[in-house]
């Protein structure tokens, strides 16, 4: 029983979590100057409604697909795919 109690405690905070990711851009079309940048992700778990209020409005979205039905939202920097209401992975866009 405590085993259960830890993984639904560990499931609760981990949905309401974001995660920073860092990238560098190794090549460039000024002589290949590398850039850093940190993109802010949404994370695992978190639902539509709260990555709606974190990060905004998408720039597009795809409808349903599938069962379970996977869906994904386009922003500028980064694409969330969803099962159903929920985050399952989210990439940075190829800049």
């Amino acid at each position: 029983m405590p085993k259960f109690s830890y993984i639904a405690a560990t499931g609760l905070l981990l949905a309401g979590l974001s995660t920073n990711i860092s990238a560098e851009l190794i090549s460039t079309p000024d002589g290949g100057k590398k850039e850093a940048y940190t993109v802010m992700l949404p994370g695992r778990g978190m639902a539509k409604e709260t990555v709606r209020k974190q990060f905004g409005y998408p720039i597009e979205r795809t409808a349903p697909v599938g069962t379970p039905p996977i869906s994904k939202w386009r922003y500028d920097l980064f694409t969330v795919y969803f099962e159903s209401d929920y985050v399952i992975h989210a990439v940075v866009n190829e800049l």
